[in-house]
């Protein structure tokens, strides 16, 4: 028997193949959402599916297992059709102890909850520890959350400016992320409509209020000759378009930032609080807008810095098209180390980009614009010219070294035959 398992904390959606059903390796079984996008679970390999025990509609982790698979021709075994979501458990009675939270305390005092669940909790300023889990070994799930009424003891109290943040930052539980109370919204009237925040505008949410909150960020921005780049582009294209490879703008920028980091590791590094994890590879993130829009997801270039451009770009291209169907690989979201954004196709000059935690940094690419620019002869001419800014966490790197990084990545830019060494 093999075990079908997931491989991102998510909410399972609905099956896909039954028991029964003859499937090959990456054949779609099931669906989930993660926090930014509908995830499809494959086949891990060829067989017959024997059970499906996954709860539809239930938060499950990374690593769940949800169905088993036997060998071809074999017999499915009976088992019971997969479970709904439990009901959301009743409103918690104040002057009740808290003996049911118990269970939703590990042995080594981490409350046990899903992701959309720690979500929730923060959102509304409940208490995790205060909140009876419903789900598997006390697990505290989104129904829980939804179902609880703290009494005012158990309520997290808002950051003011002066609060003490937690050490470590970054590295902490999101459950632990210090909270800023919202205003209360308007009385319902015919002038207003109210919105219930998306899974992704949450998780969005709370990736950018932890950067900002958490990350000390300065900027670095620098205008670039971009003629060069285009005419390599123009010249690749011209060469490799009868295979079905278009190699595009942000493609060799991301190449470029992936070998610019090679000379500046600590940007290619991940700050934890107690230690700075700097990693070997360089994956680059790329920001992709769905097409659904409410948010942003980041698919990610694995080695970009070794790979050739030309399957870089087709790789990229198979990523952000399913990321804007919203119809992700697991894999593609996983192990940026550092990240770029880029809004030059909206006609955007310059703009500063928000570092998505744990990262370092991320460059924010503007549109590329025709301007009159003084010619090494001291004559006037009209060139094209990109502003490119980076943000820098500065407790892992300082202005000087996000001022070299930027006249390195420059200088790669304009005489981009560097890139293909």
């Amino acid at each position: 028997m093999t075990d079908i398992t997931l491989s991102m904390d998510g909410l399972l959606l609905n099956w896909v193949k039954q028991v029964g059903d003859t499937v090959k390796k990456g054949d779609i079984i099931a669906e989930f959402e993660a926090d930014k996008a509908t995830v499809e679970v494959e086949s891990p390999a060829d067989g017959t599916i024997s059970a499906l025990t996954g709860v539809v509609g239930a938060e499950m982790k990374a690593g769940t297992v949800i169905g088993q698979l036997g060998a071809n021709g074999a017999s499915a075994a009976p088992v019971a059709p997969a479970a709904e979501a439990p009901k959301a458990a009743p409103a918690a009675d104040v002057a009740t102890p808290a003996a049911p939270a118990i269970a939703s305390v590990s042995e080594d005092g981490r409350v046990k909850a899903s992701p959309l669940a720690r979500n929730i909790a923060k959102d509304k300023g409940i208490n995790l520890a205060q909140v009876p889990g419903t789900g598997p070994n006390g697990r505290i799930t989104k129904v829980d959350v939804e179902g609880f009424t703290p009494s005012a003891s158990d309520v997290k109290p808002a950051v003011t400016a002066s609060a003490p943040v937690a050490e470590g930052g970054i590295g902490l539980d999101p459950a632990s992320i210090p909270l800023i109370r919202l205003r209360a919204a308007p009385a319902a009237s015919d002038e207003v409509e109210f919105i219930e925040p998306s899974r992704m505008r949450k998780a969005v949410a709370l990736g950018t209020t932890e950067s900002n909150q958490q990350i000390p960020t300065f900027f670095v921005t620098s205008e670039i000759d971009l003629d060069p780049l285009l005419a390599l582009r123009a010249q690749l294209n011209a060469q490799i378009g009868d295979k079905g490879i278009k190699v595009s703008i942000n493609d060799l920028i991301v190449k470029a930032a992936a070998l610019t980091l090679r000379q500046f590791p600590n940007l290619n590094s991940h700050y934890y609080g107690d230690k700075i994890v700097r990693y070997k590879h360089i994956n680059i993130g790329i920001a992709v807008a769905p097409a659904s829009g409410g948010g942003v997801i980041y698919v990610v270039a694995k080695d970009a810095d070794k790979v050739a451009l030309g399957t870089l770009a087709a790789t990229n291209k198979e990523m952000i098209e399913r990321a804007r169907e919203l119809k992700l690989k697991p894999e593609d979201t996983r192990g940026a180390t550092f990240s770029t954004s880029n809004l030059g196709p909206y006609e955007v000059d310059q703009f500063t980009a928000v570092i998505n935690p744990p990262e370092s940094g991320v460059i924010a690419i503007g549109s590329g614009r025709k301007v009159a620019v003084v010619k090494a002869d001291g004559t006037l001419g009209v060139g094209t010219r990109i502003k490119i800014t980076l943000s820098v966490d500065h407790r892992v790197s300082d202005g000087a070294e996000g001022g070299q990084f930027m006249f390195r990545l420059k200088n790669l830019i304009e005489n981009p035959m560097q890139l293909l060494l």
